[in-house]
């Protein structure tokens, strides 16, 4: 049965994807490029749709399966909607920016009260990293702020073919093989896998060279998504938070960094740019697939036996993290991520 859903899921993506770039040419919903874009021809946009809508029926369906819990469902479900609904009409008309962050913060505090807020977790610190504390209400908020956070970034990080794509299959295989590694969570792979299959399909339509791209609908819905999932791991292991920044380092390492550097700039952090390390990078090697397929790399073969090591205990968190970010803030340095970009 799970195998014919991910199936249908992979197929129904990739029809959908479709009917959606024909939609958008229609409706004349396209990418025009300009001084900050990182593309060069006129591109559909709004595909990411097709990915929400698969993986919420996908997760109806593992819920009607007794697959699921309740608490994630509606967490997923209601978050996710609302993300990808403002999204969606962002995409066909511009919603101010603070309409959108009081949508995200709506979204990311129901999602996070649905999973019963933050766990108590293991500070990444020798000699904290053997008890869980409970953070209480600051817990609740610094929570809430990471999940706006991965949202926003996610939007911020899909800016050339494929990257935001290949980041969310291999974030989410990366998870799904450390809860099969451990065998009374090991339930907890479904939905990952679901989320990595669903964007397989829709990755067809959107690998370098792409013909249609995810849009606000789609970035935003993957990063409370892959947010959202993070803090149900740590409901089931405190340490698998841990392993879930890990996955998702390169990400957090890239849009953090160039957004500290523009806020001390004094830039207007809400203004479009082309500024950040991966944009840089793929203007040097004049190739959106070297970078997004590097990306996979780092994620696959330097992050992923990390995040495992941490999440099966046998590898401190605190040193895990600092063997997974410093290497990408020394990556970040040296492809000026965050520099005034020449227009």
């Amino acid at each position: 049965m799970l195998v014919s859903l991910f199936i249908v899921a992979l197929l129904l993506t990739g029809f959908l994807t479709g009917w959606l770039r024909r939609y958008a040419l229609a409706a004349s919903l396209i990418d025009i490029p300009n001084a900050r874009s990182s593309h060069q021809l006129p591109t559909p946009r709004g595909g990411g749709l097709s990915i929400v809508i698969v993986f919420l029926l996908g997760l109806l369906s593992l819920f009607g399966l007794d697959l699921l819990a309740s608490a994630t469902l509606w967490s997923l479900l209601g978050a996710g909607a609302i993300v990808a609904i403002t999204g969606f009409l962002d995409d066909h008309g511009h919603i101010a920016a603070r309409w959108r962050l009081l949508v995200h913060f709506s979204a990311a505090s129901w999602g996070l009260y649905c999973l019963g807020g933050l766990p108590p977790i293991i500070l990444p610190v020798p000699g904290f990293d053997v008890v869980a504390l409970d953070l209480g209400w600051l817990g609740q908020i610094l929570a809430v702020l990471y999940l706006v956070w991965l949202l926003n970034l996610y939007n911020f990080m899909d800016g050339i073919d494929g990257l935001a794509s290949i980041e969310a299959i291999t974030v989410s295989l990366g998870a799904a093989l450390l809860y099969a590694l451990q065998a009374e969570v090991s339930a907890l792979w479904m939905a990952p896998v679901l989320l990595a299959i669903t964007v397989s399909g829709f990755l067809v339509w959107n690998f370098p060279p792409a013909k249609i791209f995810m849009g606000d609908a789609g970035s935003g819905f993957l990063g409370i998504v892959l947010g959202l999932l993070s803090i149900q791991a740590a409901w089931m292991s405190p340490l698998f938070l841990w392993s879930w920044l890990v996955l998702l380092a390169v990400f957090i390492t890239d849009a953090t960094w160039t957004l500290l550097r523009r806020l001390l700039r004094g830039d207007k952090v809400y203004e479009a740019h082309c500024s950040h390390g991966y944009q840089y990078a793929a203007r040097c090697y004049g190739s959106h697939k070297k970078v997004s397929l590097t990306v996979a790399a780092i994620n696959l073969v330097w992050l992923l036996p990390i995040a495992l090591c941490v999440g099966l205990n046998q590898l401190n968190a605190g040193l895990g993290l600092l063997l997974a970010y410093l290497p990408l803030i020394l990556l970040v340095i040296v492809f000026r991520a965050g520099q005034k970009e020449d227009l």
